[in-house]
């Protein structure tokens, strides 16, 4: 089979079917990724494909860094100041090596989609492809806001703190109809929940100023943070994220938390367990206001993060120092969470991601324990980070599918940096039609396009354009 031919991952007529005829051209919703608002508005031109390939000083795609750094290649020409063909050359070189990686095939289609360049990447072929890259991206369509639309992208959600302006969302709202799709913004408190974090008093402050409030109390910061829910949301906000390395359920009263919340301000150390006080009772005051305002919460579980301290020092966060978690216990913890929140009738829209894919069948027969008040409500979400792969993808499909109801979900996201990774959500949806080929060929679902077919552009855009209430007419 030809490298990347028009039916790979497609492994019968089936697949192929559902693919051509019902997959390839749907829209795209991302709704979780990490492009940078700033850039989409000003829209500039990238000088080389190294910088908006690899890397814009420490900032850029770290899936590829370690892979660099696995190859023995000097951090200079990873996120250092070194010669950017240098770099681009030390990428092809690693390409070369990463046979049977998702980056291996990720890679030469983003080339084969974006620049039309169908013959392998090597450190042979890397002279041409630097000059056929680098002449087209200084091109019209080459600008950041026609790469999201030529990718046919409706809405874009970025991730941002609390405390944003929203500054270029808001000048992004007035091209949007030009655009041809929305930049809609996304909260992610990290800042709030890793209360540990040298700065927390500093932040406490800059959360206040934004929201004018005085924070003085537990009770202030959950005041602050409806003031941001409310301001969010009035720039399209219609998600939120949530990133919990660990977590254990333990409860709190206001006493107990404010005094929690004087320790941190001194910089004086929290014990474990007024750190999981503190982050349980901020969980339950996020999924209160989550359900108020109609938002989706989005929990990115187990994972480690800047295991490598000195690289961690040099480079800071999101830099290829992580790995997998291996908290057990984490969805028991999140378990007694939603068992409490239920009580009160708080539980928002949600979407469970776990680095340790031997969270999936927990979290996806917990969620069934869930589902009230609408569609799916609950969900597993697309395989994430080192299980963004076909095989990753396809056992949280089958971990769906044998759970609950696949043809509810809401389908692939980026999780990116990169304005290139759009053929991810194709990749994706190869992976997508193969699962269901593989069950029509089997006798276990109707070998029938006219019944796949709508199921396969439903999990593709349909069910993401009515879950999340970008767009008028899904408002509720």
């Amino acid at each position: 089979m030809t490298l990347l031919n028009d039916d790979f991952l497609l492994g019968n007529a089936t697949a192929k079917t559902l693919f051509h005829d019902y997959a390839e051209g749907m829209p795209i919703i991302d709704f979780h990724c990490h492009l940078n608002p700033q850039e989409i508005y000003e829209n500039k031109n990238y000088p080389n494909i190294t910088r908006i390939w690899l890397n814009e000083g420490h900032y850029g795609d770290h899936y590829k860094w370690r892979l660099m750094r696995a190859n023995g290649v000097p951090e200079e020409l990873i996120t250092g100041d070194g010669d950017e063909y240098e770099k681009f050359l030390a990428w092809a070189g690693t390409i070369e090596k990463s046979l049977g990686n998702p980056l291996y095939e990720w890679t030469h289609l983003e080339l084969r989609r974006f620049f039309h360049i169908d013959e392998a990447f090597n450190r042979q072929s890397a002279p041409a492809i630097w000059k056929q890259t680098n002449a087209l991206l200084q091109t019209e369509a080459f600008k950041p806001r026609n790469l999201i639309k030529n990718s046919n992208v409706k809405a874009v959600c970025t991730t941002d703190d609390p405390t944003s302006d929203l500054h270029y969302h808001q000048l992004l709202q007035k091209t949007a109809a030009v655009d041809g799709f929305k930049t809609l913004p996304a909260m992610r408190p990290d800042s709030l929940i890793q209360i540990e974090k040298p700065g927390f008093a500093a932040y406490l402050q800059e959360l206040g100023q934004q929201a004018n409030v005085e924070i003085n109390s537990f009770a202030d910061i959950i005041t602050a943070l409806k003031q941001r829910f409310e301001f969010f949301a009035s720039m399209g906000g219609r998600l939120s994220d949530h990133s919990l390395l660990t977590y254990h359920f333990i409860e709190a009263d206001a006493a107990q938390l404010d005094a929690i919340v004087a320790k941190a301000v001194r910089a004086e150390p929290l014990s474990a367990t007024e750190h999981d006080q503190y982050l349980t009772m901020l969980l339950e005051n996020l999924m209160q206001l989550n359900k108020q305002f109609d938002w989706t919460m989005q929990f990115h579980i187990n994972s480690i993060r800047d295991l490598n301290h000195p690289m961690y020092d040099q480079l800071g966060a999101d830099t290829g120092y992580d790995a997998v978690g291996t908290q057990p216990d984490i969805v028991s913890q999140l378990q007694q969470l939603y068992t409490k929140m239920r009580d009160t009738n708080n539980i928002p829209k949600t979407i469970f991601y776990s680095l340790n894919p031997n969270d999936w069948m927990q979290l996806a027969t917990m969620m069934g324990a869930f589902q009230e008040g609408g569609q799916q409500r609950l969900q597993l979400g697309a395989g994430w980070w080192f299980n963004d792969t076909a095989e990753g993808m396809h056992e949280q499909l089958r971990i769906f599918a044998e759970e609950s109801l696949l043809p509810n979900f809401v389908g692939m996201l980026t999780d990116s940096r990169s304005f290139l990774s759009y053929p991810r959500h194709e990749y994706f949806r190869r992976v997508l039609c193969n699962f269901y080929g593989e069950l029509a060929e089997q006798g276990r679902v109707p070998d029938d396009p006219q019944v796949l077919g709508p199921v396969i552009q439903d999990i593709a855009y349909n069910n993401a354009y009515q879950y999340f209430g970008f767009f008028e007419d899904t408002k509720h």
